[in-house]
């Protein structure tokens, strides 16, 4: 009797078809992992639009007698009138502004920016602070701008000083202070002061502190891709002008109902405090992420804070905002973003609180 080869440990039988190969993320019967049972036991419950309205529903039947309080007839003429007024005082900055920010973004190359700085990082971010005058605009067309300038061998210091002051210290947004605060030039002169020195310092502080891997620099950047340069001053007016337009209605909104809505005896409990008021309205700026050529409007309409809290709401906005944030993580990434907009957070509050003392 012949002796018979035992098959290995683990190997099919003898005269049974090999399996069938499996591609990578399939199980043996060829459906994909994952699939099924064990996807839907794992996948997480989310509230869909049925739920959110039925929420909403609930809370509003139960704060009914509270909103009926506030909004008899004398409410709503207060509220369209705060609105309207915001709205219609800060809308002619606005367009001005996304016209500028367009033209300078469709014809101006941004080579130009890196011929006038200088290689000495430290003297290249107080030039580059003061060259964020040349782009009027809202802040959000800073960060690709800065992110381009990097790109191109530009030092991260001298572009975040930039990104930073562009939209606070711009001609556009110094006029609509000086509308929204007349015959106070102490404001205008404030703010510019409070965000040149922020941005100069938030640079000095990078070169630093600042360390290499906190940073992802975009590999390159592109030109507009239309093929026309008007075809680029016009998408980019209109893109500007309705994502600033937006967060204008939005800042409006809020500033009417905050004066309509919160009671007297808290808004001067609030302001009444120094030091309370003015990180209340930073992490207001913060929340609301008011576009630059209209916080003015909006910090005017507080009415009760002191000027010092009012100026800490007009620097703060256009350097960190929640949208900023956004964009700031999706361009550098998300841990260059929480370090830095937690670090402009604070100087800009302490820097707005030095020169309040000195000019307000």
């Amino acid at each position: 009797m012949s002796e018979q080869t035992m098959p290995p440990p683990g190997a099919p039988p003898s005269g049974s078809a090999p399996p069938a190969a499996t591609t990578p993320g399939e199980s043996a019967s060829g459906r994909p992992e994952g699939t099924g049972a064990v996807t839907a036991a794992r996948r997480p419950w989310r509230p869909g639009q049925l739920e959110l309205f039925v929420a909403g529903l609930f809370l509003l039947l139960i704060g009914q007698t509270w909103i009926t309080d506030r909004l008899d007839s004398r409410a709503i003429q207060a509220w369209s009138t705060v609105f309207v007024a915001i709205a219609v005082q800060a809308l002619p900055f606005l367009v001005l502004g996304t016209v500028i920010s367009a033209a300078i973004t469709a014809f101006v190359p941004p080579s130009v920016f890196t011929k006038v700085l200088p290689r000495n990082q430290a003297l290249a971010v107080p030039i580059a602070g003061a060259a964020g005058a040349v782009l009027p605009g809202c802040e959000c067309a800073s960060v690709p701008v800065a992110g381009g300038l990097m790109a191109r061998g530009v030092a991260p210091a001298a572009a975040l000083a930039f990104l930073l002051s562009a939209p606070a210290i711009n001609p556009i947004v110094l006029t609509a202070t000086a509308v929204a605060f007349p015959g106070r030039p102490e404001m205008v002169f404030a703010r510019f002061a409070a965000s040149l020195a922020t941005s100069v310092v938030m640079g000095w502080l990078w070169i630093r502190f600042g360390k290499t891997e906190w940073l992802r620099i975009p590999r390159r950047f592109t030109e507009p891709g239309s093929g026309s340069r008007w075809e680029d001053f016009r998408t980019g007016m209109q893109h500007d002008f309705l994502h600033a337009g937006g967060f204008l209605v939005v800042g409006a909104t809020t500033a009417a109902t905050l004066n309509v809505t919160v009671p007297k005896d808290i808004i001067n409990a609030v302001s009444g405090h120094w030091w309370f008021g003015i990180v209340a309205l930073a992490f207001l700026a913060v929340i609301l992420a008011v576009c630059s050529e209209a916080d003015a409007f909006v910090a005017a309409s507080l009415s009760g804070f002191s000027p010092t809290a009012k100026l800490a709401f007009m620097v703060v906005g256009p350097m960190v905002d929640v949208k900023l944030i956004a964009l700031q993580s999706g361009t550098f990434g998300k841990g260059f973003a929480v370090r830095f907009s937690t670090a402009t957070f604070v100087v800009a509050v302490v820097t707005s609180i030095a020169v309040g003392w000195w000019l307000l």
